[in-house]
């Protein structure tokens, strides 16, 4: 069947479903028989709120689901999330297109992205209401499977027409806001980071690091060289108490996992305490 007969057949099954819990499966399926994929997920992002996930598949060779640990606080290094709300930047993108260099040898691509068997993944990055936006991830798993420059030619062409409905369906699901901004909170337990224990400098070096940035592009963005960056680097794994990246990663991620009633500053500070004794 042409391609615009299927997006024509699926769209008039999907809008009238907006607003329903079938409508994130409805959505996938039209893009799925646009372009073939083995997974698939929907992630919504209210605007204050932690993310939701709307809609989640892994074929019978992938990894195991990991987001339900990923949305409490792992998806702040994602370079999709990056891309919405750091740079405002929306459309259709590839992982290589928003990561940085080094970003495969990162802790957090390994835990995310290589856990899951992908060997290719696009992405659908769609702005709702205020600062919300809906992630739409489609991945390949078949070994050196990627993505064709037809297909990601499709998924562009549609993208206008995908970024209507879904804009229309989740400003519909937005969040009602309690006051409190749980992204922002978060956002700034990443920035604060090892700030109780280690210099300026180091936090940011260590900031980058667990964005998966290279040692060269940490010298670049910081303007230092990339023997002050190893330098940085050593004297804050030490600090922390940490010998690669890996354990690093893991560490912010319990701390932040562990904080309670964060309130603001380095989680670290209250992750390090010592259980009270009874």
């Amino acid at each position: 069947m042409p391609t615009l007969d299927i997006f024509s057949k699926h769209l008039a099954r999907l809008i009238p479903a907006t607003g329903s819990a079938e409508y994130p499966a409805m959505l996938v399926a039209m893009l799925r028989e646009l372009v073939p994929v083995d997974d698939a997920s929907v992630i919504f992002y209210p605007e204050r709120e932690l993310p939701v996930v709307e809609y989640f598949e892994v074929n019978d060779a992938g990894g195991e689901s990991t987001l339900d640990v990923f949305v409490k606080g792992p998806f702040l290094l994602d370079p999709y999330y990056l891309a919405a709300t750091a740079e405002a930047r929306f459309g259709v993108f590839r992982l290589r297109d928003l990561s940085p260099t080094g970003f495969k040898d990162s802790e957090y691509y390994k835990a995310w992205y290589r856990n899951c068997g992908y060997q290719d993944e696009c992405g659908f990055v769609i702005p709702t209401s205020g600062d919300g936006f809906v992630n739409i991830a489609l991945g390949k798993t078949a070994a050196r499977a990627s993505f064709t420059k037809r297909e990601l030619r499709i998924l562009a062409d549609v993208y206008p027409t995908v970024e209507a409905v879904c804009q229309q369906h989740w400003t519909e699901r937005s969040a009602e806001d309690n006051g409190v901004n749980l992204r922002a909170q978060l956002h700034s337990a990443l920035e604060s980071f090892g700030s109780s224990l280690l210099t300026e400098r180091e936090t940011q070096v260590i900031n980058l690091v667990l964005h998966g940035h290279s040692t060269k592009t940490v010298a670049d963005k910081l303007s230092i060289s990339m023997e002050t960056v190893k330098l940085h680097r050593k004297h804050a794994y030490a600090k922390l108490e940490v010998s690669s990246q890996a354990e690093l990663f893991y560490l912010f991620l319990d701390s932040l996992m562990s904080a309670r009633d964060y309130e603001g500053g380095d989680t670290l500070v209250a992750y390090m305490q010592p259980p009270p004794k009874h």
